[in-house]
This record gives structure tokens, sequence and C-alpha cells, in this order.
């Protein structure tokens, strides 16, 4: 599977993957994570039923707070 994680290609040696088992495979372990799909903001409780396609734009973007 071909996939574009921040803006980097990926070759990704499974058919089919979850955004779960992205961020498991890319060792993304931060709490504080958004994940947005060709644009699309999804929601973290839906991370583990929804499928990627070949060619996907993931973006994985880190939350940090401060003062």
């Amino acid at each position: 599977m071909k996939l574009v994680v921040n803006n980097i290609p990926e070759n990704i040696d499974k058919e089919t993957l979850t955004i779960s088992e992205l961020l498991e495979y890319k060792r993304y372990t931060f709490k504080m994570i958004v994940v947005k799909v060709n644009g699309k903001p999804i929601n973290k409780d839906d991370y583990a039923h929804t499928n990627l396609n070949d060619g996907d734009h993931v973006q994985v973007i880190h939350l940090i707070s401060g003062g």
C-alpha cells in the first residue's frame, strides 16, 4: 500500500491498514494526536475501524500545549 504520511511517501507491505495499525507501525505513541486523512479529521474513537486506501494522504499532528 502506498500512502503519503506527513508529506513523505511511504510504501507499506500490507493489503489493508487501519489508522490504529499505521500509528503502531510508525511508532506514534504520543497520546495527544490528531489524524487527518485526505484533509478530513478522523475521530480518535474511529481509528481502529477506519481503513486507509492506497494513495491516501495522512497527516499525523502532535498537539502540544503550553503557557
